[in-house]
């Protein structure tokens, strides 16, 4: 799904949506699932090279992708859908009693994580690759992209609560994926979250993805390395705890404990002794198809 918050960054997709022949395009991908550019121009009467500059239009803004096949007489490029819905919140949903704070993914207060790893800012690498030592590096404050294969990170949340408030719901949304040695969509890892060390479940993240860029990866960003991720919202209220609306444990927000005093970390982890440890990727405002970093929103009451 691609979520647009405000309208200039949705500007590149409305453009695509402008034409009345890229919007056939993606009427016969939905239809056939995938074709080829020489199915494209047969189907639509119109040259390679015009369907070529429509699809790019396309994929540049994350509704197609683009693969290549190799076969006898020579390579293919099959385009299909990235993306089958998306969603545009022109006016933000002002929610009573609540507050909001966006943590970059770099301001984490605690980790412990093990190789493969790394971590980035929208313009470099910070330091080497595979080495849990540059997570400590002063420069992670600015870094859009992290990951790692086994371990955890810890984020702090600000506690804005007065006395006599108490807390009804914490939301958490964020860009994540898992972290296979290169890529691989198929490679299920297992997510933990903890609030203040209280385990609320898990998550299995489909795969590590790479099939296409992400809309907001920078260009210098190498090509086989994570592009994406999914965009989910974790949720602990009175009834339990829940991401995307699936439950996902009976912890509730009462089994916390949490007062106007209290201090809030949310722990992310894929555990030595969990199922699929199939690491974690952590995208920020400039990598991945979202442009945010770890979203918080309080409601109290």
């Amino acid at each position: 799904m691609i979520h647009i918050t405000d309208l200039n960054e949705g500007l590149p997709l409305f453009k695509a949506l402008s034409s009345d022949i890229r919007i056939k395009i993606i009427g016969l991908l939905s239809e056939y699932t995938q074709l080829n550019m020489n199915e494209l121009s047969e189907k639509l009467e119109l040259s390679n090279g015009a369907i070529t500059m429509h699809v790019k239009k396309l994929e540049e803004c994350g509704l197609i992708k683009i693969s290549t096949l190799t076969a006898k007489h020579g390579t293919q490029k099959i385009c299909a859908l990235h993306e089958d819905k998306f969603v545009i919140d022109i006016v933000k949903d002002e929610v009573p009693n609540s507050y909001e704070v966006e943590i970059g993914i770099g301001h984490y207060n605690s980790y412990d994580i093990y190789p493969t790893c790394g971590i980035a800012t929208k313009d470099k690498l910070i330091g080497e690759v595979d080495n849990p030592s540059y997570f400590a590096d002063p420069e992670r404050i600015n870094s859009d992209i992290l990951w790692f294969t086994k371990g955890f990170i810890e984020y702090r949340i600000p506690n804005y609560l007065k006395p006599g408030q108490n807390f009804s719901e914490i939301q958490i949304s964020m860009e994540i994926s898992s972290e296979a040695p290169g890529n691989c969509s198929i490679w299920p890892s297992d997510i933990h979250f903890s609030l203040n060390d209280m385990h609320l479940g898990a998550w299995t993240s489909p795969g590590d993805y790479a099939d296409s860029k992400g809309i907001l990866t920078p260009s210098w960003w190498f090509p086989n390395w994570n592009q994406y991720g999914l965009l989910k919202l974790l949720y602990i209220n009175k009834y339990g705890t829940f991401i995307d609306g699936l439950k996902i444990s009976d912890v509730t927000i009462s089994d916390i404990n949490l007062n106007y005093k209290s201090d809030l970390s949310i722990k992310l982890s894929v555990p030595e002794d969990t199922k699929n440890i199939g690491g974690l990727t952590i995208f920020g405002k400039n990598f991945g198809n979202y442009n945010q970093g770890i979203n918080i929103r309080v409601i109290y009451e």
